[in-house]
This record gives C-alpha cells, sequence and structure tokens, in this order.
C-alpha cells in the first residue's frame, strides 16, 4: 500500500524471516558463525538461545543458505511430539525409508537412523540436525536427543545437533535428569536485544534493501523506535510497518517521534505518552512535594522561640568555615575540557570523498604492504600479482575480517546510496579503524555495519610461487611447506617432512581449521593458508588485529 509512497520495491518490514533482510550486527555475526562452526565441528551439541523475536530463525535461514555442500541437514521446526514421532521426523527429513510396522518404534527409528549416518559418513558427508523452539522439546525426547550423539564411528561423532531456542532452554538443560545431556553442548551462545545504534542501523537496513534512496525515519523516530520496542527486531518490524502505514495516510514522506507512538500505540493497545510527558509529571509531583516540605518548615520556624530564632540565623564565621567552603563553581567548570564533537561515518564519507575511489583505495591498500600501485598500469589484481600478492575478493562478517587478519578494502554503501571503497587498517572488539587519504579514523563497529553490506577485497602473499588450494592425494613442496608450517603453528617438534598430502596431514589441517573456526573439510585453501601464514608470521604481512603475546 505505501511502498511506492516511499519509492520502496517492496515492504521492508515484514515478519517473515527472509536471509536478504538479515542485519548482521556483531550478536549476529557471532550467532551465524558459531551455527556455521558447529556444522564444520564434529559431534556434539551447539546451543543458540535468545529472546523472542531477536532474530533467532532469521539466522537458521541465513545458515541454511550458506550450508557447505558436504552437509546434509535435518530441520525440526515443532519439537512437540514423543521421542518416536521426533525420530521419525527425523528419518523423513533425511529421506530414510521407513517401514509401516516400524514407524511407531523407537528401536527400529535407531537402527534405521544409524545404518544411514554410517553409510552417510562413509561417503564423506555431513548430517546435521537443527532443532528449533527446543524449549518446547519433553524430557524425554530430549533423552533421545542425547542418545543419538552415541551414534559414533571409533573416531567421529556421526550427528551433529544444534538446539536453538528461548532461554526457557538453558533452565530446561540445568534439569539434574538432563545433566549428561548439559555436559556434551560444547558451543553455546546468547542472542540478546539490539543496541540503540544497532536498532537505527537495523531499520535503515531494512529500509535500503528495499529499495529506499531517503531516510524516512527521523533520529528522534529511530530513538522512539528502540525504547518502545526494547532492541527486539520483530517488534522493530511491527512498530515501523505500522508507522510508515501511519505517515502514508497522512502524506508525509518522514516519519516522526509522535507517529512511532501512535504507532505503537495501535501494536500494544494501550496509548504510549511521549517520554518528555513522564519526566514532567515526576517534575511536578517532585515540585509539589518541595513545596510542601517548604511550607512544613516555614510553620514549624514561625513557632519557635524568637531568640532562638536569631541566634540560628547568625552563627559565627570561623576560619575552619571558611576553609571548607568549596572552590567556586566557575573556577572548577573552567577547568573542565569540552570534548569535541563526534563525526558519523556518513559526514566522513561525505568528507573524503575523492579518497574513497577504487583507485584511491587501491594506492592505500598497496601501500600497507610496501607495494606500489598506478592507475595507469591496469587492473589492481594483475598489477598485485607482478608484485607476489594475490587478490581475495568475498562477501563475509567482521568475525572473518578477524580470523583473515589482513587490511582489506570494504565497501560502503552512505545514505544516499553511493558506493565508497574504503581501507580497514586496524580492527578491534568495539572498533574499526578506517583510512581516508592520509586520516584515520576510529568509528563504532556498529556504526559502520550499517554502511557495509559484507563485500571486501583483501591481499595476501602466497607461501609458494603459485597461489593455490593444497588437498589430499597431492605432492610436491607446497605440501612440504604445508607440513612443517602445521607443525610449527601447533607447536610440534620438527620431523621429516613427506611430500605426499596423506591422512595424516589431513588431520592436522582439520585440526588447525578447527581451532582457528575455519570451514573444517581438511582442504588447505586460501583463508587456511592466510591463517596459517598469520599463525607462524613467515612473510611479515600486515595485520589488522593486535596480536596477544605467547597466543
Amino acid at each position: 500500500m505505501y511502498t511506492s509512497f516511499f519509492g520502496l520495491q517492496e515492504k521492508p518490514f515484514a515478519i517473515t524471516p527472509d536471509p536478504r533482510y538479515l542485519y548482521l550486527s556483531e550478536r549476529h555475526a557471532e550467532a551465524l558463525a558459531h551455527l556455521l562452526y558447529g556444522i564444520n565441528e564434529a559431534g556434539g551439541f551447539i546451543q543458540l538461545t535468545g529472546e523472542v523475536g531477536t532474530g533467532k530463525t532469521t539466522v537458521i535461514r541465513s545458515l541454511l543458505e550458506q550450508l557447505p555442500g558436504h552437509a546434509d541437514v535435518a530441520l525440526i521446526l515443532n519439537p512437540r511430539v514423543t521421542p518416536a514421532e521426533f525420530l521419525l521426523t527425523i528419518c523423513e527429513e533425511l529421506h530414510v525409508p521407513v517401514p509401516e510396522s516400524g514407524r511407531g518404534s523407537t528401536k527400529t527409528l535407531m537402527d534405521l537412523l544409524g545404518r544411514h549416518l554410517l553409510d552417510t559418513h562413509a561417503r564423506g558427508r555431513r548430517v546435521v540436525l537443527i532443532v528449533d523452539e527446543a524449549q518446547n522439546l519433553s524430557t524425554q525426547t530430549l533423552e533421545q536427543v542425547r542418545l543419538l550423539t552415541n551414534l559414533e564411528t571409533a573416531t567421529t561423532k556421526l550427528l551433529q545437533i544444534i538446539l536453538i531456542g528461548q532461554p526457557e532452554l538453558r533452565e530446561l538443560l540445568d534439569k539434574p535428569e538432563l545433566r549428561q545431556l548439559a555436559q556434551r553442548i560444547t558451543g553455546r551462545y546468547h542472542l540478546n536485544p539490539l543496541s540503540a545504534e544497532e536498532s537505527a542501523a537495523y531499520v535503515k537496513h531494512r529500509m535500503r534493501v528495499a529499495g529506499a534512496t531517503a531516510e524516512a525515519f527521523t533520529p528522534a523516530a529511530l530513538r522512539e523506535v528502540h525504547r518502545l520496542a526494547s532492541g527486539v527486531p520483530r517488534v522493530i518490524n511491527v512498530i515501523c510497518d505500522r508507522a510508515l502505514l501511519g505517515a502514508f495516510t497522512k502524506e508525509d514522506h518522514r516519519v516522526g517521534g509522535a507517529l512511532v507512538r501512535q504507532a505503537a500505540s495501535e501494536v500494544y493497545g494501550r496509548p504510549i505518552p511521549a517520554p518528555w510527558l513522564k519526566w514532567g509529571t515526576a517534575a511536578a509531583v517532585a515540585a509539589a512535594v518541595a513545596l510542601v516540605a517548604v511550607g512544613l518548615v516555614s510553620l514549624w520556624s514561625a513557632r519557635k522561640p524568637a531568640a532562638e530564632t536569631t541566634q540560628a540565623s547568625a552563627p559565627a564565621a570561623t576560619p575552619s568555615a571558611e576553609a571548607a567552603a568549596p572552590p567556586p563553581v566557575q573556577a572548577a567548570a573552567a577547568t573542565v575540557p569540552v570534548p569535541a564533537p563526534e563525526v558519523s561515518l556518513d559526514e566522513l564519507l561525505a568528507r573524503h570523498a575523492n579518497d574513497t575511489t577504487t583507485e584511491a583505495a587501491l594506492a592505500k591498500l598497496f601501500s600497507l604492504w610496501g607495494v606500489t600501485y598506478e592507475a595507469a598500469k591496469g587492473r589492481g589484481c594483475d598489477q598485485a600479482a607482478r608484485q607476489d600478492l594475490e587478490c581475495l575478493f568475498q562477501k563475509g562478517s567482521w568475525a572473518q575480517l578477524r580470523t583473515l587478519n589482513r587490511p582489506a578494502i570494504l565497501t560502503l554503501t552512505d545514505d544516499v546510496g553511493r558506493t565508497h571503497q574504503v581501507v580497514l587498517s586496524s580492527l578491534s572488539d568495539e572498533s574499526a579503524t578506517f583510512e581516508f587519504g592520509g586520516e584515520s579514523r576510529q568509528v563504532p563497529i556498529a556504526s559502520a555495519s550499517r554502511y557495509w553490506f559484507g563485500d571486501f577485497l583483501l591481499l595476501w602473499r602466497p607461501p609458494m610461487a603459485v597461489a593455490k588450494a593444497l588437498s589430499p592425494g597431492m605432492r610436491g613442496a607446497e605440501v612440504r611447506w604445508l607440513r612443517e608450517s602445521l607443525r610449527t603453528a601447533q607447536g610440534l617438534p620438527a620431523a621429516p617432512g613427506s611430500d605426499a598430502y596423506d591422512d595424516d596431514l589431513t588431520r592436522l589441517v582439520q585440526d588447525f581449521q578447527r581451532q582457528h573456526r575455519l570451514t573444517v573439510d581438511g582442504v588447505a585453501g586460501v583463508q587456511t593458508q592466510i591463517v596459517l601464514d598469520t599463525v607462524i608470521g613467515a612473510t611479515g604481512s600486515p595485520t589488522i588485529v593486535s596480536q596477544v603475546a605467547g597466543g
């Protein structure tokens, strides 16, 4: 109804989980990384919890779109079933044939699943069970879930289980009778509501994905959205949808705080006062109490003897009283420094538009590697190759940038839809450092996330002359380098290096990938080689994350 009025291609705040609209706040990016890590990690449980509406289901949908090719997934969305029905649902999800006579037999279903998992493992595939709304599982079904992890070979668990639910899931797993299951949980992550800054970035992100080219929500409206939705994405969606509809009916292209409060009133079914009204009421009550108190004191003072009042009102000044007097307010205020106003990333992008071109970004990135880039000499990646460097271009997250630990060019989109190429030179838990010409500026990650949709380009230096993935069955000097480097990285003693990519080397690669939260496939691809180079410091490559001594 209101989409064309705001220049949108579709409704931006539908409550159905659409991975295209996934806003990768720091919390969501870490949650997704935990799940992807769980799929590639052998055995045990991964537990993801969060309040209603914090985006758990959307994260699941995004996870399913990023599944590795060797994974088979059974997704259970309705866990209010008996143990036999639970096992039957898994068989149906994995396309395991079940005879009619065995559909109600727990033993038959477990035997069928066991044979299927062994066959799948023999074909080099992984099986992952994802249970949504897991807080609704009965104790008996959870015990059956635990028994599923007993399906294993001598060295490997055959089934990876991911339990996703509301905070009640944590309380459920704390029960004494489920302690055996709780002890098998190898990873726990809790999805918190969005902060005020993240809520604003979330709204702008969804509007931009839907096709918006101008800001529809005023800063005051965004503050009200966070206050009234408490940072819960689903509630933000409902309130913003109603607010856009309200603005459309009034033919107003801007949504203000009053419209957001009106929308929230319709959602909650009760009047929502402005925040200043609540403060004003409290102040009025406090003033009334103060007036009553002053009146009572005045009345009490008038009834005291005149002599006593006079004596009390004229105390003698003493040196000690003068010494105890506080310094003048003006002098104290004059020594307090006034902080400079913060500059938003959007303002920085506008101010440094000439420094955020592809050519300027490549020149800065090359300089961090100590090599030169000249726009007139052809494509940047071709110039990098002539200087023993390789390009890696892909879509990822802040967590992935930390893992790769290399300076990168990020593609940022400003509030009017212009794209900027900006060099990321440093990354901490809370902020990212961007290079604008000769100026370095720190920006909170939550702020930068609303401008960055995951595209990045980085340079890396291959350990050998030719950059290529190394995989089981290969032979050569590259394989010998890989074996020796892995032993160094993991603190193992030097040993005569074979040039064959055998089972022993595959296990070393998998252990390294598992330790650094890479895809655990036993193949030493680009990302594995980059991280390995960082750990052993072989090429002296520039990094963006400070390394802890001895870590």
